[in-house]
């Protein structure tokens, strides 16, 4: 049976990296490594320590799975090391078993955009293991495992609720290429159901709170207070803290940039509709909380994994190859600060004199 989003596969190109991609793959790595790398932050390994079992009902599920190695920063550290080294090894991976160069070159072009050294950067956040969870559902639908897809995907909204703005709409797409509209409904409905589910219920129980504060008070890395003051407030009092508006201004770009460039390799039909909603997605989480920076790295991954699956089999025109390089120079001129007073490194090997001043 044709499924909604099933095109016409192009004809398979060569398997073998070109050597010269292969050598600008590992550069680009080290590069990003280099502009971004950290140890984990206070506020990642605060919320790494939530856990279910202590009464909290949102964003659980890592730190249910740490509890019972304590809460000391080593075991949060590694946790964030190892989630990181699974995300490159996903990459990794793509890179060398895709079937064309634009994929290749896609990915190349993530990891030198500023979203390569924000993944560095944003090492023991939990939007890591939610593209990770993300990959091994995409690996389960290829594998014509859709059920076991369906039940990564579920797991996911328990690592965080933003799940259902970032990855599932992915998923969904992924599905859509591969069974019918129906089917690909069905296998949706669990992750969405579970999200819906923990959105509705308090995010903690009570007590929970000042319990877990009292419990990171003894360990061996100052907690973040406030990090644990985001289940305490409502969404209204959230919205209060910071101007929707400002965060959507920052955003909007972004989106122009990646829907225009989408569309222009993707006829403007009913069926981009989908492939679209799941790249723009992830600009709703201005409504969510003010990481403006970190939502725009959520928004670019999005359209890269998007186009990645798009690709299949296709390889770029020239012409298309000639506007997307174009759009990526766009990007890389759109400003993604960091986090806790950190600032991407520069290549040169001294600070220049404009600078020291």
């Amino acid at each position: 049976m044709t499924t909604l989003l099933e095109r016409a596969p192009a004809p398979v190109a060569k398997t073998t990296p070109r050597r010269s991609v292969t050598a600008l793959f590992a550069i680009a790595v080290l590069v990003a490594g280099y502009t971004g790398f950290r140890l984990p932050g206070d506020w990642a390994a605060t919320l790494q320590a939530v856990s279910l079992t202590d009464g909290f009902h949102r964003r659980f599920l890592v730190g249910t799975f740490l509890k019972p190695f304590g809460h000391d920063y080593a075991v949060f550290a590694v946790a964030s090391f190892a989630v990181l080294g699974a995300v490159l090894a996903v990459v990794t991976l793509a890179f060398f078993s895709s079937r064309n160069e634009s994929r290749r070159w896609l990915i190349v072009a993530w990891l030198l955009l500023p979203t390569g050294g924000y993944l560095f950067h944003e090492v023991g956040y939990l939007d890591q293991a939610l593209y990770l969870l993300l990959s091994g559902a995409l690996w389960a639908v290829h594998r014509n495992r859709p059920v076991l897809a369906s039940a990564v995907m579920a797991l996911s909204v328990t690592v965080h609720e933003i799940a259902l703005l970032t990855v599932l709409p992915v998923f969904g797409f992924a599905l859509l290429r591969k069974v019918p509209f129906r089917r690909a409904c069905a296998l949706l409905a669990p992750a969405a159901l579970l999200g819906s589910v923990i959105l509705a219920l308090p995010p903690v129980s009570a007590g929970a709170v000042d319990r877990l504060r009292r419990a990171l008070s003894t360990t061996d890395f100052p907690y973040r207070a406030d990090a644990l003051a985001l289940f305490g407030r409502t969404q209204a009092e959230s919205w209060q803290l910071y101007s929707i508006t400002t965060v959507l201004l920052y955003l909007l770009p972004i989106v122009i940039v990646v829907v225009v460039g989408f569309l222009y390799l993707h006829r403007p039909t009913l069926a981009a509709a989908v492939p679209v909603a799941a790249i723009a997605a992830p600009a709703l989480l201005a409504f969510g909380g003010w990481d403006d920076a970190r939502w725009g790295f959520l928004l670019v991954t999005n359209f890269f994994v998007v186009l990645w699956l798009w690709l299949g089999h296709r390889e770029l025109k020239a012409r298309q190859f000639a506007v997307l390089a174009a759009l990526f120079l766009i990007l890389t001129h759109v400003p993604m600060p960091y986090f806790d007073g950190y600032a991407p490194r520069g290549l040169t090997l001294v600070t220049p004199v404009e600078d020291a001043r």
